[in-house]
């Protein structure tokens, strides 16, 4: 059973980062350390959100985030009404969503002590976008505090219009052993299968969750890590790149299929889709906003889907890193980013070298690229496949 955010208040939440907790902590207690403006970096599950929700949750809380009164409570439940959270669902954050925000943030604060907004992966803001945020940076309300989020390991994905006007709060991976730790003691999971999850996540908090919980996604990293021992001709590297792309795509639809079935369902019966009577009228005009719905709907499938494959990617860049380290290093080798798959690493690093492995994260991040540039996946996919495929022994 999870320990109750109570224990340590808001920042129970924000695992393995305590130089944050204590500069949040501080900015929270002393008005003279508070900013308007704040950008929270970190790489891929280190918890930007998290620890932007747990600021905002504790700038409403009138004993600076104790957990248990009303303003925390609503806020973690993404229910208070003076803390907006901004999540795009397509590939990009366009300037009416940046509007809307900005509309959002003039308001003066109606039950807290702030109006907060949240903006989670700021750097998929379009330029119009971030152009409209950034004058509302420049001249803020006087009781309002933005919170960007961006998934870097720096905060150049960010136009440093914006961020020279922002406190910079920069997240690190979380130990594999604290990710562990709360996977047992929040989430209820087996110690040696959370020790397994953390490590395998390598410290990515809500994946080592989602493989501790879910076969399936095991299921799918194995498969993923199968691949590279697998690439010995240039059929193998073709059906291997159908196998990854078919993969993504199957767990964007799965996603999608439950969500767009609720929110189409839900638009028609705002909009009296099927309804008979005097209103009937009002509906005739939901035509264009079901059509909305479905292109926004189609952006988020799009971006899921991408999402999904990147994880792939990460992972083949991971194993393909542990082999490099253990091709140089040999068993001087720090940790490693699969060590579940070490025999594997090792079989690598023996077939191409150093050099070999060096090339071929090349080639990872090479795909990742041809990707963000809308590059048809299965094309940068087969294209990597092939540059991965294992010398002739």
């Amino acid at each position: 059973m999870s320990a109750p955010v109570a224990a340590h208040g808001v920042w129970a939440q924000v695992i393995g980062q305590p130089a944050v907790v204590a500069e949040l902590r501080a900015a929270v207690a002393d008005a003279a350390a508070m900013t308007h403006a704040w950008l929270f970096t970190g790489p891929p599950g280190s918890g930007r959100s998290v620890a932007a929700r747990a600021f905002a949750a504790a700038l409403q809380c009138p004993a600076g985030g104790d957990g248990t009164c009303h303003q925390c409570r609503t806020v973690l439940a993404g229910s208070h009404a003076d803390v907006a959270t901004v999540v795009p669902e397509g590939l990009s954050i366009g300037v009416v969503e940046a509007r809307e925000l900005v509309r959002l943030a003039g308001r003066a604060p109606s039950q807290g002590r702030w109006q907060v907004v949240v903006v989670e992966d700021a750097d998929r803001m379009t330029e119009q976008a971030s152009n409209a945020v950034l004058k509302m940076i420049e001249e803020p309300p006087p009781r309002t505090v933005f919170l960007l989020c961006a998934p870097s390991l720096h905060p150049d994905d960010v136009p440093v219009t914006i961020r020279s006007r922002c406190r910079v709060v920069g997240l690190r991976t979380p130990p594999v052993d604290a990710v562990a730790d709360v996977l047992v003691r929040r989430d209820g999971i087996d110690p040696a299968l959370a020790a397994w999850a953390a490590a395998a996540a390598g410290g990515h908090v809500g994946r080592a969750r989602h493989l501790a919980r879910d076969e399936g996604a095991r299921l799918a990293r194995k498969a993923v890590l199968d691949v590279p021992l697998s690439l010995v001709s240039l059929a193998a590297c073709l059906n291997a790149a159908d196998d990854l792309v078919s993969s993504a795509k199957e767990e964007s639809d799965r996603t999608t299929a439950v969500l767009d079935g609720a929110e189409t369902e839900a638009v028609k019966t705002s909009l009296g889709v099927g309804a008979r009577g005097p209103g009937v009228a009002a509906s005739r005009g939901g035509a264009g906003v079901l059509k909305d719905l479905e292109k926004r709907q189609k952006s988020r499938a799009t971006r899921l889907g991408r999402d999904s494959l990147d994880r792939a990617l990460v992972d083949l860049a991971g194993l393909y890193r542990d082999a490099l380290v253990l091709a140089s290093a040999g068993e001087q080798a720090p940790v490693l980013s699969h060590p579940d798959r070490r025999a594997d690493a090792e079989e690598l690093a023996r077939r191409i070298g150093a050099e070999g492995a060096l090339r071929r994260i090349d080639a990872v991040l090479a795909c990742r690229t041809a990707l963000e540039l809308n590059v048809k996946p299965q094309i940068a996919v087969e294209a990597l496949t092939v540059a991965l495929r294992l010398p002739a022994t």
